[in-house]
């Protein structure tokens, strides 16, 4: 399988938003390092807390249904991380956010990865076009 080049998702500044995330002693798994499977609950919360704070979730939900993640180091409890997010495609109803995963004051990611969301409507759970201020909210995350 060829390597894909994600040199500039390695830089800080390709990212358009941050949100800290306090790690917890749960967050550990036996090996005392976080657990991978808790990079993805991390991303998640960023995500959505961006977009619920924008205000940008009336209308729909996101299912995730593509998502992937290469680590690059280990984090563990007590450090704190800043999960950086940006927007790398805007589709009729989906969006491919990229983030990555930090340990503050480090500017080499411990992971980055990319997820997309389809967004449907609440009730039906159908594929729905984006409502103008997830639109809005998500396009200002876009990069490049």
């Amino acid at each position: 399988m060829p390597k894909r080049d994600e040199g500039a998702l390695a830089q800080r500044a390709t990212y358009k938003a941050f949100h800290m995330v306090s790690t917890r002693w749960a967050d550990n798994d036996q090996y005392g390092h976080i657990n991978n499977a808790k990079f993805y609950e991390f991303v998640d919360s960023a995500v959505n807390a961006h977009l619920l704070i924008a205000n940008a979730l009336d209308e729909s939900i996101g299912l995730v249904v593509d998502s992937g993640c290469r680590y690059t180091s280990s984090l563990k409890f007590p450090d704190v991380i800043e999960v950086g997010i940006k927007v790398d495609a805007i589709g009729t109803s989906s969006v491919t956010y990229g983030f990555a995963v930090f340990k503050r004051s480090v500017d080499v990611p411990a992971a980055i990865g990319h997820f997309v969301h389809v967004y449907v409507d609440a009730e039906t759970r159908r594929p729905k076009p984006l409502p103008a201020r997830l639109r809005s909210v998500v396009e200002n995350l876009r990069v490049g």
